[in-house]
């Protein structure tokens, strides 16, 4: 039988060695059974839902250890289940949009969402960023349980690893997992440009350029937290963090 145990914010994560739970909703059978058989065919355990409602009680009754999440479902959207399900406790979030629109991509990074994929996508793909997804809570598990000495302050923005917060004048700034993890890769060399590319490896493990957009769009989510002028844009190369002049 699966073990989990809970972690100091509140998430529960599978024991070494544990079978992984995936709860896949979308409301087309085709896509929901396509996903499911791929995804117990990498060894993880599944559940589906078709609706809203559903989504929320299989989730709350089965603590899932992440989520693909179809926006457009019956009841009410995939918004609104990945609000729900992130109040009652902290989940990875895969979002799937049908529309190659950035609004949603932006609307659903902002309710909790991680990542996110646009239809139609290969099974491969997904699977491998199903595997990103959960490899980043358990860095961040053990980040958590081994604090780094100090706060590394840039300027008015400060970033605490320990407990994986950022301020910025002071007032605590809400961030995503991956929206974490994407600063520190750039504050680890402020000023320095690191391109799409990097990024995408560094903080996704993906070294496929196919998802460079997913960068861009985590971007632009961090920069309405912490400040468009503190990332800057190289254009044809990538980003970097602006810090104070000294």
């Amino acid at each position: 039988m699966e073990q989990t145990h809970t972690s100091q914010n509140g998430a529960a994560t599978a024991t070494p060695g544990a079978q992984r739970r995936v709860l896949v909703v979308e409301d087309d059978p085709t896509i929901v059974d396509a996903i499911a058989a791929r995804l117990r065919a990498e060894g993880f355990l599944v559940q589906t839902a078709m609706d809203g409602p559903a989504a929320v009680d299989t989730a709350e009754a089965w603590q899932p250890d992440l989520l693909i999440l179809d926006i457009m479902l019956p009841g009410f959207d995939g918004l609104e289940v990945c609000r729900r399900v992130q109040a009652q406790r902290p989940v990875p979030v895969l979002m799937l949009t049908a529309r190659d629109d950035e609004t949603d991509m932006l609307v659903g990074l902002g309710v909790g969402a991680d990542d996110y994929m646009t239809k139609p996508f290969s099974m491969r793909e997904l699977a491998a960023r199903v595997h990103v997804l959960l490899r980043r809570v358990e860095r961040a598990a053990i980040a958590a349980s081994t604090p780094r000495s100090g706060i590394l302050r840039l300027g008015e923005l400060e970033i605490d690893h320990a407990q994986r917060r950022v301020r910025v004048r002071s007032e605590d700034v809400h961030l995503t997992p991956t929206e974490f993890d994407l600063l520190v890769c750039l504050a680890n060399t402020p000023r320095a440009v690191l391109s799409r590319e990097q990024l995408l490896a560094e903080v996704w493990d993906w070294a496929d350029a196919s998802g460079t957009r997913t960068v861009d769009s985590h971007i632009k989510a961090l920069r309405r937290k912490i400040g468009a002028e503190r990332i800057r844009t190289v254009h044809g190369v990538g980003y970097a963090l602006e810090t104070p002049t000294p």
